[in-house]
C-alpha cells in the first residue's frame, strides 16, 4: 500500500527547497528513511519549467535536483552524507537475492504475503533493502521513468553517489570505487542465492520429478564451489582468472534451468500440485536473479546494467501485489491437465455420425428411465418431512445414486455433457495462433483450427439435443405409467395433490425458475472441476499403480483382479466423482446457502420434467389445460437452455484460458459460429 495520502501527493508537491532543508544525516533511521520516500514522491510530482512530451517528469525533475545540488554545496554534503549512511547501513544484498521470493515453499505462503503487502503498512524503521525498495517505487509509472534516465544523468548520478566516499578524486577510480562497492552486496547476494536454488533442488518435491539424465553430471551440487572460486577471483580483481570461471557458473545455471523444466514433463505425466509448479518458478526465477547479478558483476557499465536491473524490480514489486497474476500462472498447468482429461472424458459426448447420434439417444433414453425413479425417491424423501440439512442429504444422495447408475449402465444425463465437452472442443484449438502479419501458413492452419472448432460445436448442440430428447422421451412416459400403475394398485397416485400444486407453482417460468436453472448451470461446471482435480489428485499419488502392485492389496485381490480395478479405477475415477459430487452439490448447497439467508434452489431439467409429468398425472388430464401447466412447459425449456449453456460457457472459458486463446480470437471463433448457424441450421440438430 502506497505509503503517502493521495491528498499529500497532490499539495503543490513538495517545495524542493523544503525538502532539501529537510535532510538530515542525523536524524534517527526512520526520519531518513522517510525522507528518502519523500523525494521520490517529489520526483514524480508537480510541474517542471521546460517539460517536453520527449522525457518523463520524473526524469525532468532528477536533472533539475542534480543541477540545484550541483551548484550548492551545503544541501548537496548533507544529501551525500545522508546517502552514504543509507547504502552503509541498509542490507542491500537482502534487496538483490530475496526480494520477489516468499520465505515459505508453498503458494499459500506467497498468497499470504501478497495480501500482507496489499492490506498492511510497512515501517520505514528497518534495514531490509527490500522493504525500503517497496515503500519507495510503489507506483505502477515507476518503471517507466526509470528506465527513461538517460546516460549522462545516470553519470551525473554515479559522482553524486561517490562524492562523499573514500575514493579517488578522478572520474575513473571513483567509477572503479563504485563499481568495488557494489561487489560486495552483490557477491553476498549471488552466495545466498546459490544457497537458496540449492535448497530447492534437493527438496524432495522437485528432486524426484528432475529428468535423471539432466541431473547426470550433478549441477546443483557443484554450484556452490563455482559461486564460491568466482566470488574469489572477483575479490583478486584478475579478469583473466574471472571470465572463465564466470561461464562456468552460467553453463551450471544453463543446466539447473533445464533441470527444472524437466519437473514440467513429469508433471505432465503424473499430475500435477500448484505447489510445485510455484516451487518451480521460485526456482527458476532464483536461476533469472542470479544470471542478473553475475551479468551485472561483470559489465563494463555497472550503472546502466544496474539501471535494468532496478527496473525489473520494480515491475517485480508491482506483480507482488497482484493477487489474480500470482493465481491464474499457478493455476494455469493445473486448468489445461483438468482439460485435457475432460477432453479425453468429452469426446465420448460428441456424436459425429448417424449411428452415433442414434447411440446417444438410446443412452440418455436409459438415463431418462433412471431419472425416473430419482422424481419418485425425491418426492419420497421430502415426505419424510427430515430436518433441512438431512432433507438436502437425503437428496443429494438420490441424485449421486442415481447418477453414478447411470455412469455405470453406460447411459447418459444430458446436462453432464456440456462440463466434459467444452475442453475436448479447446483441443481442436491447440494450433490456433494469433497469426504473424503476412504469415499465410499460419493464417491457414488459423483458419483449419477455428473450422474443426467449429465443427465440433456443431456436433456438440447436435449431441446435446440428441441426450435431452433421449431423457425426456421417456422420462415423462416412464413417470406416468408408474402413476397410473400406482392408481390401479392402491387407487391414488404416488404423489399427493398438495405435493403436485406444489410442483407447479414452483417451477412455473413466472417464478425465479430462471435464476435457479442458471444456478444449477454453474453447480454442473463445479462438479466437473471437482472430477478433474479427483483424476489429478489419483494420478498424481500414483494410486492406479498402488492398487495393481501394492503387496497388500494383491494378497487380498489376487494381481489378476487387482489389476482390473487398477484399470477400472483409472477410467472411472473421473465419472464417479463427477456424479457423487454433482448429486451432492444439488442436494446440499440449496440447504447450506439458506442457512445464510440465500433461498435458492436448483432446477434441473430432467428431473423438473419428472416432477411435472408426475404432478400432471396427479392433477388429471384437466391440468394440460391450464396456463399453469404450459407456463411449467415453457419453463422447462428455458431451464434446460441455462442449464446446458452455462455450464457450457464456463467450462469453455476455462478451456480456452488454459490454452491462451485470446479475446481476439475468441470473438472469431464465435464470428465463425453464428456464420455456420446462419448457413447450415440443420447441422446443429439433426445429423447429415
Amino acid at each position: 500500500m502506497g505509503f503517502f495520502s493521495p491528498s499529500a501527493r497532490a499539495g503543490a508537491a513538495w517545495d524542493l527547497t523544503a525538502l532539501l532543508n529537510a535532510a538530515d544525516p542525523r536524524a534517527p533511521r526512520p526520519e531518513r528513511h522517510v525522507w528518502l520516500v519523500r523525494l521520490v514522491e517529489w520526483l514524480r510530482h508537480g510541474p517542471v519549467e521546460g517539460s517536453n512530451g520527449d522525457t518523463p517528469r520524473p526524469v525532468l525533475r532528477l536533472k533539475h535536483l542534480l543541477n540545484v545540488l550541483e551548484r550548492n554545496a551545503e544541501p548537496r554534503e548533507r544529501i551525500v552524507a545522508l546517502l552514504g549512511r543509507f547504502w552503509r547501513e541498509t542490507d542491500l544484498a537482502a534487496l538483490l537475492a530475496d526480494f520477489g521470493f516468499t520465505a515459505r515453499r508453498d503458494l499459500a505462503g506467497e498468497l499470504g504475503e501478497r495480501l500482507a503487502l496489499r492490506l498492511l503498512p510497512a515501517t520505514p524503521d528497518t534495514d531490509n533493502g527490500a522493504v525500503l525498495f517497496q515503500l519507495m517505487f510503489s507506483r505502477d509509472e515507476d518503471a517507466q521513468w526509470l528506465a527513461a534516465i538517460d546516460s549522462a544523468t545516470l553519470a551525473r548520478l554515479v559522482t553524486l553517489l561517490t562524492a562523499g566516499r573514500d575514493v579517488p578524486a578522478d572520474a575513473s577510480a571513483a567509477a572503479s570505487a563504485l563499481a568495488a562497492d557494489w561487489r560486495a552486496p552483490l557477491v553476498q547476494a549471488m552466495t545466498w542465492l546459490v544457497s537458496a536454488i540449492r535448497a530447492a533442488a534437493f527438496t524432495p518435491a522437485l528432486r524426484q520429478r528432475m529428468s535423471t539424465d539432466v541431473l547426470a553430471d550433478r549441477p546443483f551440487e557443484q554450484l556452490a564451489r563455482a559461486g564460491d572460486a568466482l566470488a574469489d577471483a572477483l575479490a583478486a580483481g584478475n579478469p583473466a582468472d574471472t571470465a572463465p570461471r564466470a561461464n562456468y557458473l552460467r553453463a551450471l545455471l544453463q543446466r539447473c534451468r533445464t533441470a527444472a523444466d524437466s519437473v514440467h514433463g513429469h508433471l505432465e505425466d503424473y499430475g500435477v500440485s500448484v505447489n510445485i509448479v510455484f516451487e518451480t518458478a521460485q526456482l527458476k526465477s532464483r536461476i533469472d536473479r542470479l544470471e542478473a547479478l553475475l551479468d551485472l558483476a561483470l559489465s563494463d557499465q555497472p550503472q546502466r546494467q544496474l539501471q535494468q536491473l532496478m527496473v525489473s524490480l520494480v515491475r517485480l514489486s508491482r506483480q507482488r501485489r497482484s493477487l489474480r497474476a500470482l493465481l491464474s500462472r499457478q493455476y494455469s498447468l493445473l486448468a489445461r491437465k483438468m482439460a485435457e482429461r475432460h477432453a479425453e472424458s468429452g469426446e465420448h459426448y460428441i456424436t459425429r455420425n448417424a449411428d452415433e447420434y442414434r447411440a446417444m439417444l438410446r443412452a440418455a433414453a436409459g438415463g431418462g428411465v433412471v431419472i425416473a425413479g430419482t422424481t419418485f425417491a425425491k418426492f419420497g424423501i421430502l415426505a419424510l418431512g427430515l430436518a433441512p440439512f438431512w432433507a438436502g442429504f437425503g437428496a443429494g444422495m438420490n441424485y449421486a445414486i442415481s447418477f453414478l447408475i447411470v455412469h455405470l449402465l453406460h447411459w447418459t444425463v444430458a446436462t453432464k455433457q456440456p462440463a466434459m465437452t467444452a475442453p475436448a472442443m479447446a483441443e481442436k484449438l491447440g494450433a490456433l495462433q494469433v497469426g504473424a502479419q503476412g504469415d499465410h501458413r499460419t493464417a491457414a492452419r488459423d483458419i483449419v483450427a477455428i473450422e474443426s472448432f467449429v465443427d465440433e460445436v456443431t456436433m456438440l448442440v447436435r449431441s446435446q439435443f440428441a441426450g435431452i430428447m433421449g431423457n425426456l422421451a421417456l422420462v415423462a412416459p416412464v413417470v406416468v405409467a408408474v402413476q397410473l400403475a400406482a392408481w390401479g394398485l392402491f387407487g391414488a397416485p404416488l404423489v399427493s395433490e398438495q405435493d403436485a400444486h406444489h410442483v407447479l407453482h414452483s417451477i412455473t417460468l413466472l417464478g425465479p425458475t430462471a435464476l435457479f436453472a442458471a444456478f444449477t448451470g454453474v453447480l454442473l461446471f463445479a462438479s466437473s472441476l471437482i472430477a478433474g482435480w479427483a483424476e489429478n489428485w489419483f494420478v498424481y499419488h500414483r494410486l492406479d499403480s498402488a492398487l495393481a502392485h501394492h503387496p497388500g492389496i494383491v494378497a487380498r485381490l489376487g494381481a489378476a483382479r487387482a489389476r482390473r480395478w487398477s484399470v477400472w479405477w483409472r477410467a472411472n475415477v473421473s465419472g464417479v466423482a463427477a456424479n457423487l459430487s454433482l448429486g451432492l452439490l444439488l442436494g446440499l448447497v440449496p440447504v447450506l446457502l439458506a442457512f445464510v439467508g440465500l433461498p435458492i434452489e436448483v432446477r434441473h431439467v430432467t428431473l423438473s420434467t419428472g416432477q411435472l409429468a408426475a404432478a400432471a398425472s396427479t392433477l388429471g388430464w384437466a391440468t394440460l389445460s391450464t396456463p399453469d401447466f404450459w407456463w411449467c412447459v415453457a419453463a422447462l425449456v428455458v431451464t434446460g437452455l441455462l442449464n446446458l449453456g452455462v455450464s457450457f460457457w464456463l467450462a469453455l472459458k476455462l478451456a480456452l484460458r488454459s490454452r491462451g486463446i485470446t479475446l481476439l480470437d475468441r470473438r472469431r471463433l464465435y464470428a465463425a459460429v453464428w456464420r455456420r448457424l446462419l448457413r447450415a441450421p440443420r447441422s446443429f440438430v439433426l445429423p447429415d
